[in-house]
């Protein structure tokens, strides 16, 4: 096809995308819409953009629209996987786009098995700049930490083992002034660490490793800064710049609402027991299981019955999240290995003097727990046996 008339058919299939959606943002800059799985951004005039997409990612100056789009479904979509895999990230590209309404020779695209309902807007601004951010995200399929055990390797262009997993971070931020390149690729860096900062506010566990989640596996992000010669550009993001301030807590914002509305990870809602140990093992089945197997049939009826209501509480949360930090230092080198036993009974005392409602009773509670070398999972559900047997005597 001529290139006036690519031109042609890309703008009749953009005017037509654009009548079907809904339209979530208009600025002088960028227009932000979302028609079925796709969220695209139209750049109304040229911008920089850095981005993690296959097909005209890292740093451009021709992209024009900027698209997130669901493409697949979070379990066993094992079928849209292999369209992706099976057709190439290329012929990917081009068939996402032509479904997308937008032209694929100036797109920048991120998948994930998020909910495009789901996604967050979040602007932040200082003076005359403003930065946005959207976000999609999900972390319950492969949360983890940088350095975690990996399980995909690249070898001549092939990723082994493949498996679909759910989870991703998906990061659209948008400027309304012109940056310099190296403006931008600290960008990246301010967003990774922003994104870093609003999961470990909601404490979220890598699925790899007992520690702390720093992103998810398959994150991506696209940036995206006008190009203005009558406006001179910014020179830096960094956390110590105003812009970098503005950028970092409009990502974080954008973050956790998102995972509030696709994880459902409200703050409060994470003030769990078994949120804040689940990365040790723990889970709400095995856990009640070994507890009820310490207890008399009265006992136990009655813990399964407000089981939920025990592992919200205040003081029984807030015991496990000691816990789990005390781990963490044991676990880094901050606090000896040979002082393990006594450092973790001393937490989970606390935990079952909490359920019990009985602080005198934290000496009696500290030596049963400290007797027995325990793992994480036994030691806890230990605490909580003890705990409650002593709450209605």
């Amino acid at each position: 096809m001529h290139e006036t008339a690519a031109k042609a058919v890309g703008a009749a299939a953009s005017a037509d995308a654009d009548e079907q959606a809904i339209k979530l943002l208009d600025t002088e800059g960028f227009s932000l819409r979302r028609r079925g799985r796709f969220l695209a951004a139209h750049l109304k005039i040229p911008h920089l953009t850095l981005s993690t997409s296959h097909v005209n990612g890292g740093q451009t100056e021709h992209v024009r629209y900027l698209v997130n789009h669901q493409n697949c479904e979070g379990k066993g979509h094992m079928a849209r996987h292999e369209l992706l895999v099976g057709r190439g990230q290329d012929e990917y590209h081009r068939i996402a786009c032509e479904e997308a309404g937008v032209p694929a020779e100036t797109s920048a695209m991120m998948g994930t098995a998020a909910n495009m309902q789901y996604a967050a807007v979040n602007a932040e601004s200082f003076e005359a700049i403003t930065v946005w951010a959207v976000v999609t995200a999900g972390v319950h399929g492969n949360a983890g930490r940088a350095g975690d055990p990996a399980s995909w390797h690249e070898a001549s262009g092939t990723w082994k083992p493949v498996h679909a997993l759910p989870g991703t971070i998906n990061t659209m931020v948008i400027f309304n002034w012109p940056l310099l390149p190296n403006a931008l690729a600290r960008a990246a860096a301010t967003v990774t660490e922003a994104k870093t900062g609003a999961l470990l506010e909601l404490a979220i566990g890598s699925r790899y490793s007992p520690h702390l989640a720093t992103g998810t596996g398959t994150d991506q992000f696209c940036l995206a800064a006008p190009i203005d010669a009558e406006r001179r550009p910014m020179t830096w993001t960094g956390k110590h710049s105003k812009l970098g301030e503005i950028l970092a807590r409009a990502v974080i914002g954008a973050t956790k609402e998102a995972l509030r509305w696709q994880n459902g990870l409200d703050p409060s809602r994470t003030r769990n027991l078994v949120h804040a140990l689940g990365r040790f093992g723990i889970d709400e089945v095995r856990l009640l299981e070994a507890a009820e197997a310490l207890l008399g049939e009265e006992d136990r009826a009655l813990l399964k019955a407000n089981f939920q209501a025990v592992v919200h509480d205040p003081l029984i949360a807030g015991a496990a999240y000691a816990l789990a930090a005390v781990r963490d230092r044991i676990a880094f080198g901050t606090l000896p290995e040979s002082s393990g036993r006594e450092l973790l009974a001393n937490q989970a005392a606390m935990l079952a003097a909490g359920l019990a409602a009985r602080t005198e009773a934290y000496p009696a509670f500290r030596a049963a727990l400290a007797a027995e070398d325990l793992d994480m999972p036994a030691l806890v559900a230990k605490a909580l046996a003890l705990g409650w047997r002593e709450k209605w005597k």
